[in-house]
């Protein structure tokens, strides 16, 4: 009996066999040739014109590689349950092989991608920063593949250096139109050539794509740009965005930026996709950065509220600081703080002679004694974003603002709420006195606001201006919101055209907000914009001081007389209101030499008054930067004017684009490109490779991007 029952165990193994074995040997094949493919690939590369030339110059050989099919080649995604081979020494949670690797399911899912690290050096002289970024990218498949990464920068980024490092190779991208650059990029990623392209989508985002990354191949991306910080009340700020946050894009909108989930690619109508990182996965990717500051006078005090930081006092005014190995995620902003001893900026005037001209950036503070002006009765006008993406902490952190806002209303005040998403909503249909009972009427409403559905900014932005207000009351607009949204040019052409006489208040919520936006509105409205993060109370304090400010204009309706400085160009073009401890930052050409006055007229405390500043040309401090800077200044302004004046986009476009070439710089017409014309890959170019993001800090997944 115990011998029939072995033997119908045995039997039923060996069934068990015949019938599984095949299977798993042919999707174990399958698996080989589908490793690196996660991604739809859609090949439309033309025949070759071009022929790269080799060393010194001299011409490579042309390849006359076949046509490849034009029509787009679907490869589902693959993820292989497995533990991989290890090396000896290398850590068992480290992703390994060829292949996307996960754990069991409801655990966390390593992702292996291309992009292994980001490194930021930032050296900080005056109030001008010089950062290096250097992105490194690796194969990790077995196969060759193309990595596209969508990523962010500094909205006034002043980009003028690109460079590609291949082994021992160091290849200097060149500055070209957008098309011209991508054509070459087409056909050097079809010959074989290993090359980068640089494009930009909107000025805080661009687009890193790189062709031909052998297995195993290591290839470095380096940037470099300038940009001008921020002043308020002797504190500086200098920010380093790492990670761009979902976008809404309204019905019918085809040139916004699509979020999707990792793994579903092709699936949107918009002009640039970023593909985010599901909440259960993990890539290894991280970031290390270091700032250097030379402030010039005595550091007091040094923090950031966004980020652990390791910073080392170099002397009274110097600084470095490096990012904490602990908080080195990409998925928020880098924010540092610092304060400096004494009321005024040690250098309030940078100049660069060149060859091209004289540049100059100057920061414009209005006097003390202005500060005692009585400010005028306001009309508060809070916009708050109540849309999916602000939903949990960051509508949290915009109610307690506003909160706190509306109860240092004074009785001669007047306020109004609107609210918007898919649709816009107010308090009343016309704003009401800040009485005990309108304030508590206005607290009821700001509580029971919540975040859903879609951003439909452009409600709240004619909601908001709109209706008429009272001419004896100074109107300010504020919006609250992280400004996840893919039409910015329809925002600010609809600011522009409303605007009239109201002043725009910018707060931007949330740990990686769309500063582009934000900023250009503040511009635009002739106010200011500031940011509150998610951690703690982490910008309440700033809530308070913003709206003191905002209370007391120092100047408004500014003209400048340059006097023999003989200005040419100067940017922002809009001047915008003076504030108390608030300086504006002005750039532009100049003629002029020596010393001279600079006179300052506006309007304070409905009169009419001017001061004056005595500068020395021959004696202010020298930044290289400065060409680039200004140039960068003049392109935004174009960009701004050419969301409203139609009938001149030509016009604006083409000095937008005489501008970069001239001056070597991306914009929304030139892009870097950098070819390796010394060597060439064997085979295709292979799978397309598109590097996922996490999700911002604090920014609900599925609100965003759950679809």
């Amino acid at each position: 009996m115990r011998l029939y029952k072995l033997l119908i165990v045995v039997f039923v193994v060996a069934l068990f066999l015949a019938l599984t074995v095949p299977a798993l040997q042919k999707a174990q094949s399958c698996a080989r040739a589908r490793r690196a493919s996660d991604l739809v690939i859609s090949a439309q590369i033309r025949d070759s014109d071009i022929s790269f030339a080799g060393r010194n110059g001299q011409p490579g050989n042309p390849v006359n590689a076949q046509r490849p099919i034009d029509a787009p080649i679907r490869a589902d995604e693959l993820w292989i349950i497995e533990q991989p081979r290890m090396a000896a020494n290398q850590p068992k949670d480290m992703p390994g092989g060829g292949e996307l690797r996960a754990k069991l399911p409801d655990q966390e899912k390593h992702v292996t991608l291309p992009l292994k690290h980001t490194d930021v050096k930032a050296a900080i002289s005056a109030y001008i920063a010089t950062v290096n970024v250097t992105q490194k990218f690796e194969n990790p498949y077995d196969s060759k593949i193309e990595a596209i990464y969508v990523f962010p920068l500094p909205q006034n980024a002043a980009i003028n250096e690109f460079i590609m490092t291949v082994g021992e190779r160091r290849i200097r991208g060149i500055i070209r139109e957008r098309k011209e650059a991508r054509r070459i990029y087409n056909q050097a990623r079809r010959q074989g050539h290993v090359a980068s392209l640089l494009t930009q989508e909107r000025p805080n985002i661009f687009t890193q794509s790189i062709a031909n990354i052998e297995p195993g191949k290591a290839i470095d991306i380096d940037i470099k740009y300038f940009n001008t910080l921020k002043y308020s009340k002797g504190e500086y700020e200098f920010v380093f965005p790492m990670v761009v946050g979902p976008r809404y894009n309204p019905p019918g909108y085809s040139g916004g930026v699509a979020a999707l989930a990792h793994g579903k690619p092709g699936r949107s109508t918009q002009q640039t996709e970023v593909q985010y990182l599901r909440p259960n996965e993990r890539s290894g990717h991280d970031i290390s950065l270091e700032v250097d500051i030379d402030a010039g006078v005595s550091i007091e005090r040094l923090w950031s509220a966004s980020h652990a930081i390791a910073p080392k006092k170099l002397s009274d005014s110097r600084r470095k600081v490096m990012l904490s190995q602990h908080d080195s995620i990409p998925n928020k902003d880098f924010v540092l703080r610092y304060r400096v001893a004494g009321a005024k900026i040690k250098t309030a005037l940078l100049v660069h002679r060149a060859p091209r001209g004289r540049f100059f950036t100057l920061m414009l503070q209005p006097p003390a004694e202005l500060a005692q002006v009585e400010r005028t009765a306001r009309e508060m006008i809070f916009v708050l974003d109540c849309s999916g993406s602000m939903s949990g902490a960051p509508i949290r952190k915009a109610k307690a603002a506003i909160t706190r806002a509306i109860k240092k209303l004074r009785p001669s005040d007047t306020f109004q709420i609107i609210r918007f998403s898919n649709n816009a909503s107010q308090l009343g249909a016309r704003p009401i006195l800040a009485t005990p009972a309108n304030v508590r009427k206005g607290l009821n409403f700001v509580n029971g606001l919540s975040g859903s559905g879609g951003t439909q900014m452009i409600e709240g932005i004619k909601a908001a201006l709109d209706f008429p207000h009272a001419e004896e009351r100074f109107r300010i607009v504020s919006f609250m919101t992280d400004g996840f949204i893919g039409n910015d040019r329809e925002i600010l052409g609809e600011v522009h055209k409303r605007l009239r006489d109201s002043r725009i208040f910018s707060f931007g919520v949330g740990s990686s907000p769309n500063r582009y936006l934000l900023e250009r509105m503040a511009v635009l409205g002739h106010g200011a914009a500031a940011f509150i993060g998610l951690d703690g109370d982490s910008g309440l304090d700033a809530v308070d001081r913003f709206y003191e400010m905002a209370g007391h204009v120092a100047l408004t309706d500014i003209s400048i007389d340059w006097g023999n400085m003989k200005v040419q160009d100067a940017y922002p073009r809009l001047q915008p209101d003076l504030f108390v401890g608030r300086p504006v930052v002005l750039t532009g050409r100049y003629d002029g030499q020596g010393r001279t006055s600079i006179t300052i007229n506006g309007r304070a405390g409905g009169k009419m008054v001017s001061y004056k500043l005595d500068v020395g040309l021959d004696e202010a401090s020298v930044h290289q930067g400065l060409p680039f800077v200004w140039a960068r200044s003049r392109i935004a302004d174009l960009a701004d004017r050419a969301t409203w004046q139609k009938e001149n986009s030509h016009e604006l476009s083409t000095g937008i684009l005489g501008t970069a070439l001239e001056f070597g710089l991306m914009s929304e017409f030139t892009s870097f490109i950098a070819v390796d014309s010394m060597t060439k890959t064997a085979g295709a170019f292979g799978t397309t490779v598109a590097v996922p993001v996490p999700v911002p800090a604090g920014v609900r997944y599925e609100t965003t991007v759950g679809r």
